[in-house]
């Protein structure tokens, strides 16, 4: 958790809160496109292309339950298992697993986790499977 600070809002710039309102909009599909929901809020495009995967919302009660990982997994027999077997260890609970087609010998795997249980911090976990072969990319695309 050391890339990681609890901060109050009233402190950033009034940007910040406005990429997590651009987020919320798409989600809810009152706006389809990011440029509308971006002119919508008062920011441009690339502001919110800028900082949306480094702005994350807790939700209410319930924070550090779970969290969404983005992974670019080489396409070889047992990486997507030794993926899994380390968030088992580490006590993580796999809720949902989205893997693509493989294309150019790689597969993008989106997984959803219960992290409730977790012996480590979900920052350390996902160092942890940057690390592990055939982790081409990964990253946290929120915690609720």
């Amino acid at each position: 958790m050391d890339n990681y600070l609890l901060i109050h809002k009233s402190i950033l710039p009034a940007y910040y809160e406005k990429v997590l309102k651009v987020r919320r909009l798409l989600e809810s599909g009152q706006e389809k496109e990011v440029s509308q929901a971006a002119r919508a809020v008062g920011i441009s495009r690339s502001t919110y292309y800028k900082y949306k995967d480094f702005i994350l919302e807790p939700s209410e009660g319930k924070v550090g339950r779970k969290a969404v990982f983005s992974l670019m997994l080489a396409h070889e027999a047992g990486v997507l298992s030794s993926v899994l077997s380390r968030i088992s260890e580490k006590g993580g609970s796999v809720l949902t697993i989205t893997q693509s087609l493989p294309i150019h010998g790689q597969a993008s795997v989106t997984l959803s986790l219960d992290v409730g249980e977790q012996k480590i911090a979900t920052a350390e976990l996902l160092e942890e499977l940057k690390q592990l072969d055939g982790v081409e990319q990964a990253k946290l695309v929120a915690v609720e």
